[in-house]
């Protein structure tokens, strides 16, 4: 089933990523990638790769620059990926032995967070949709995520794709802080009872750090992983502190607001 997908990624300044995921690609005929104007030696690193096709587009939102991607591939399927997926082969053996003649129209895959290229024993991440038929697939926002809807019938894949993120702890921080002013805005505009359990404890401020920290360690068996486990949590715990900061932040704008009006 290979010759039938494309992949398709979003690009931008991941240098430190880029060319670990590429490696495990060297089977498709053809690989999509939207970049949003890269300044590092991103460009450099795809155009090593003849089969291919960079196309520029100022990012605006994930499902959008998704969206413009799929208007780019006329294969049958498409996978989708991050720029720190790595395939495993277990897993690109498992997607060649897929039928492409089938009423199944997308797959979902589990991932594997990896810690400087050491695999987890646990994961935050939820699975995804990665493998779907692209006629079928529309992209949408949420918070400060993305989804892909897919109409028809989805199955799991068996096997792990690995999240390898080796950007540096700067530019993580810099994405988080960005995550998070929408995840904010996400919990706040939201209805209460529209909010999953999850986000209803995220909302509370004070007990999600701490809540996510024992979770990673004990739950998901991250303190058995060593100093990977403790560095995932305590990353983990920290992307949940700088939530609680920006909630705090915006209720007191709203207070402020109100009083002035």
């Amino acid at each position: 089933m290979l010759e039938e997908i494309t992949p398709l990624i979003l690009t931008y300044n991941e240098a430190p990523n880029i060319n670990r995921t590429l490696q495990h690609l060297t089977w498709a005929k053809r690989i999509v990638v939207i970049d949003s104007y890269s300044t590092d030696k991103t460009l450099e690193l795809l155009y090593s790769y003849p089969q291919i096709e960079v196309f520029q587009k100022k990012f605006d939102s994930f499902a959008s620059q998704c969206n413009y991607g799929l208007g780019k591939i006329s294969s049958e399927w498409v996978l989708s990926l991050d720029s720190d997926y790595i395939l495993t082969d277990e897993l690109i053996d498992e997607i060649n032995a897929l039928k492409a003649e089938t009423d199944t129209n997308s797959y979902s895959v589990s991932f594997k967070y990896c810690v400087f290229g050491k695999p987890l024993r646990g994961t935050l991440l939820p699975p995804r949709t990665v493998l779907y038929k692209q006629e079928k697939a529309i992209y949408k926002d949420d918070g400060h995520a993305h989804r892909v809807w897919v109409k028809g019938n989805s199955k799991m894949l068996a096997t792990y794709i690995h999240h390898d993120d080796r950007k540096p702890l700067s530019r993580w921080l810099w994405a988080q802080d960005r995550y998070m002013v929408i995840e904010a805005k996400k919990l706040l505009e939201t209805p209460e009872s529209e909010l999953s359990l999850g986000d209803r404890i995220r909302k509370q401020k004070l007990f999600a750090p701490f809540i996510i920290l024992f979770y990673c360690l004990i739950l998901k068996g991250g303190i058995l992983d060593g100093w990977a486990g403790w560095y995932y949590a305590f990353q983990r715990m920290l992307a949940e502190m700088l939530l609680s900061i920006r909630l705090i932040e915006y209720e007191k704008l709203n207070e402020n607001e109100v009083r002035r009006n």
